[in-house]
């Protein structure tokens, strides 16, 4: 029997990640680039000169791209505080849609962009680090029960800072990071800027994937202001939850990027069980465990991921072939609560208290 062909769409180019998910489209045997899509046609040169699409296939207005090309899949990844508005204008032409995290600039769009969907029609968010073979190797043995009921999360998540890298991780000059941040809707409060929106979510998504769905009771953060900018280049935020604490911090401006070299503290995670304890740090191919059994900390391996849990487009189709939903961090309903401790956290940095969920 024949495999299907998905036809899959680019559209908005805000996110940089949009090189790497075309990248991920290209490069799949069950999927052809349509059509890409982006106000400003400069954002499209480099998909259109690395050959992930030909030229007469990158559209200006998105309209045109999503009638004349009428994909089966649309990759979104407009600037945070949009995602919301993107998935209300691409919904009714009815594609399946994957959108670049975070999921939202709030709960309320977040919800708007599920009740957008057509009935029968996949909504996902991207968190890269799900496809971190360290960070599936934790989830792995969180769900075999080798560190018992999780009991603590610790998530430290940054880099040097947004516009150091675009798309595969090339690196960007000192002149090119300053000429791009004034424009940049990373510095910009009114499009969901700032290291919290940007970064809070990995942690508290990833967060409530290894706790298996839990919600916090309540949330303190607090965030720097530095002089000049408008959002923030760093927060602390603590979830309160009926058996504990964990703990989230979001850097911009980290010594060096963790895909390069690990700076101190290291980013990733510490997660703490009634038997156990894993860290799990990016990028690293083995995880450390300790145990009642074996109190002293040993390495796993955490070998490289095998398909379907290689890249976000590569699991979307798989489970769209077998007609199955979503699971862990990219599903609604874990996405969700991730979410909602990212409001609770944003409430909390403006208000200067903690706060309860859903208040």
């Amino acid at each position: 029997m024949k495999k299907r062909i998905w036809k899959i769409a680019g559209i908005n180019f805000d996110h940089f990640h949009m090189g790497d998910l075309l990248r991920y489209a290209h490069e799949h045997p069950s999927a052809e680039i349509v059509g890409i899509s982006d106000e400003q046609p400069a954002r499209m040169e480099e998909a259109v000169s690395k050959g992930l699409v030909a030229r007469d296939r990158a559209f200006t207005d998105y309209r045109a791209c999503l009638e004349r090309t009428k994909p089966d899949v649309v990759i979104l990844c407009p600037a945070a505080s949009k995602h919301g508005e993107w998935v209300k204008k691409v919904a009714p032409y009815g594609p399946h849609i994957m959108v670049e995290k975070p999921f939202a600039a709030s709960l309320k769009e977040a919800d708007a962009m599920i009740a957008a969907m057509p009935r029968g029609k996949t909504l996902m968010i991207n968190w890269p680090l799900q496809w971190v073979p360290s960070h599936r190797k934790a989830f792995e043995l969180v769900d075999a029960g080798v560190i018992g009921e999780v009991t603590n999360v610790w998530h430290f998540g940054g880099n040097r800072g947004p516009l150091w890298h675009g798309a595969d991780k090339d690196v960007k000059t000192p002149a090119q990071v300053a000429k791009e941040k004034p424009q940049s809707w990373f510095y910009q409060r009114a499009r969901g800027g700032g290291s919290l929106l940007d970064y809070l979510g990995y942690g508290t998504t990833l967060c409530t994937w290894y706790q298996g769905g839990k919600r916090p009771l309540e949330v303190t953060a607090t965030v720097d202001e530095p002089a000049g900018l408008e959002v923030d280049e760093h927060s602390i935020v603590v979830a309160r939850y009926a058996h504990g604490l964990s703990k989230f911090e979001t850097r911009w401006g980290t010594f060096t990027d963790p895909w390069t070299m690990q700076p101190q503290p290291k980013c990733g995670f510490v997660i703490a069980g009634t038997e156990g304890t894993i860290s799990n740090y990016d990028y690293d191919d083995y995880v450390t465990v300790q145990t009642r059994k074996r109190p002293l900390p040993h390495r796993v391996a955490a070998p490289a991921t095998k398909a379907p849990h290689q890249n976000p487009v590569q699991y979307l189709l798989h489970r769209l072939d077998a007609g199955k939903p979503l699971e862990g961090p990219v599903s609604l309903r874990i996405s969700r609560i991730g979410q909602e401790i990212v409001d609770a956290a944003v409430r909390s940095a403006k208000l200067k208290r903690t706060v309860k969920l859903g208040s």
